[in-house]
């Protein structure tokens, strides 16, 4: 990721283009069933087994000898699928996730990481590969490994107690699969807390069509920092938050448990701990209008560009003039960045993955888990790479440098972050992607509940349960309907698919929904087998918010 590429691809540079009115938050036309009537509740055996994981296909892993009622995550009908997407060359990778201290720029912290490195090493494959990635465990602490955004086959998702059993410490994993989609994509564990250490890194498949046409690559992931300073650890914030608000909330809120008690008069900042423990990391007064409201639950004590602290930022070079693509990554775990590069107009080509209209914008607000790819024409001189953490008051930094000058400040804003902004509800997706018009088959409803007060974050006001199912089926247009009833914004994900925006607005496996806003998406129910959908707030997940669509046999 630090070593930039040069690359001379074919086809046509994009002319720019205006952006569309669609909203990302707008209601869609309710579908023809809801799955909720007469739903299954079958159970499985979701506990972890001892010793190593297998390898695809062995028993084991949850789900392997068949749920009632639903496909098991390895059976014949995954194999199918994966079949059909005739597997290609072998990708081999070996990742080793282990304790570690991790230089963030001046900063020296212990985490957990794969390797040495922040984030961990990028992991670049072509369309039609086969990626074998072999996962040993070094940790103190069972882990996964989640690939973001791709549509793999199911018993590879890494959820444990879902779709695989834990790999457990000193144990190793081979994930195996084939790769049927270009793109910009990441990793990262399905384990509790684990992704808001230093557990992640880029994977970008490569299109041996690309046709995109740029001289230079630069891979972007943001992130937002507490692990291993001052004795914070991501475990002891969910811990902290997992008590919620109580008396705290003030506020005459909506009776829902809202994040009513963070919009106290007065208040702002953290909270208190006692004498000698790490301090509260429990974040009170954070506003964002973009957002809806509230902004953040965690206080944070740093935010990085590629593992980098804006005090000592990663440098970008290039030439004046070159055409340079950028791969944005939100890879934090509860907060959204608002990012900008000083000087110049970006040019958005594809979200999660999937390409759009070109659109034009100097400003665009990623949350967490969501994807840009951007083209920029390179000025002459030092430029600002800034991504604001939305409603924290703070910024994270770095520097695309083609000239000589004086690095900027790390506090630097500039002014483009207050310009024209794109969100993805404006934006269209590229002809050639687009889904068919087809009326849905069926109508999943999934109410956004909870709040902070009593950190009861849930779908439907029901937490997890894995064994809980939205059921589908094979060959169904399926509609999510998520309704939010709580009083803060949470970035929707979907495992295994990608859903399309109303409107023909673009292909995308995570959303923003705001407060009081209902967000209906479409998907072709075409991977069969057990998939999260879940909010990637990772604190907001582990307090419940998640829940399992399940193709029925």
């Amino acid at each position: 990721m630090r070593t930039p590429t040069r690359r001379t691809l074919l086809g046509a540079a994009l002319a720019a283009a205006g952006t569309g009115l669609l909203t990302a938050c707008s209601s869609g036309s309710p579908g023809s069933s809801d799955s909720m009537k007469g739903m299954d509740h079958a159970g499985m055996n979701h506990g972890p087994t001892s010793g190593s994981a297998g390898t695809p296909g062995t028993a084991g892993a949850p789900g392997t000898t068949g749920t009632p009622g639903y496909l098991a995550p390895n059976g014949p009908e995954v194999a199918a699928a994966e079949a059909a997407r005739k597997p290609g060359p072998e990708r081999k990778v070996a990742l080793t996730a282990t304790e570690t201290t991790l230089d963030l720029g001046g900063r020296t912290v212990r985490s957990w990481a794969y390797g040495d490195r922040l984030p961990g090493q990028e992991v670049r494959a072509t369309l039609g590969d086969t990626l074998a990635v072999t996962l040993a465990n070094h940790l103190p602490q069972p882990t996964s490994l989640h690939w973001h955004g791709l549509a793999l086959r199911n018993d590879m998702d890494g959820v444990p107690g879902l779709t695989q059993a834990d790999v457990r410490p000193g144990a190793s994993f081979e994930y195996r699969f084939a790769l049927s989609h270009p793109g910009t994509y990441w990793f990262h564990p399905h384990s509790g807390v684990q992704q808001d250490r230093g557990l992640y890194a880029p994977l970008i498949v490569e299109d041996p069509r690309e046709p995109l046409a740029y001289d230079r690559e630069w891979v972007v992931v943001l992130d937002d920092w507490v692990d291993g300073v001052d004795g914070s650890t991501p475990d002891a914030v969910l811990a902290e938050l997992a008590q919620g608000m109580g008396g705290m909330d003030h506020s005459g809120g909506s009776g829902n448990g809202g994040h009513e008690g963070h919009d106290m008069p007065g208040v702002s900042g953290t909270g208190s701990a006692p004498s000698g423990a790490a301090p509260s990391r429990m974040l009170m007064g954070a506003r964002s209008p973009l957002l809806g409201g509230d902004a953040g639950d965690v206080a944070y004590p740093f935010h990085l560009v590629n593992g980098r602290l804006a005090t000592a930022p990663e440098a970008f070079t290039a030439k004046p003039g070159d055409r340079i693509r950028i791969r944005l990554v939100n890879a934090g775990g509860d907060t959204a960045y608002r990012v900008a590069l000083g000087g110049h107009e970006l040019t958005v080509t594809h979200t999660d993955g999937f390409p759009v209209e070109p659109a034009t914008t100097q400003a665009l607000l990623l949350g967490m888990g969501e994807r840009y790819d951007v083209l920029v024409t390179a000025g002459d001189g030092v430029f600002p790479l800034t991504a604001l953490a939305e409603g924290k008051n703070a910024t994270a930094l770095a520097v695309l440098r083609t000239g000589g000058g004086a690095a900027p400040d790390a506090a630097v804003r500039p002014a483009e972050l207050d310009g024209r902004l794109v969100t993805a509800g404006q934006l269209r997706a590229a002809p050639d992607v687009r889904l068919p018009a087809r009326t849905p088959d069926r109508t999943v409803r999934l109410e956004l509940t909870g709040g902070m007060a009593k950190a009861d974050w849930a779908f439907n006001g029901r937490r997890y349960d894995p064994a809980q199912r939205h059921p589908v089926v094979a060959g169904e247009r399926v509609r999510l309907e998520f309704r939010n009833s709580t009083a803060m914004w949470h970035p929707v994900h979907l495992h295994g698919h990608s859903f399309a925006l109303p409107g023909d607005g673009p292909r995308k496996d995570t959303a923003i929904v705001l407060p009081g806003t209902t967000l209906a998406v479409d998907f072709d129910a075409d991977n069969p087998g057990l998939w999260m959908v879940h909010c990637h707030n990772v604190y907001h997940a582990e307090t419940g918010m998640m829940t399992v669509l399940g193709y029925r046999a």
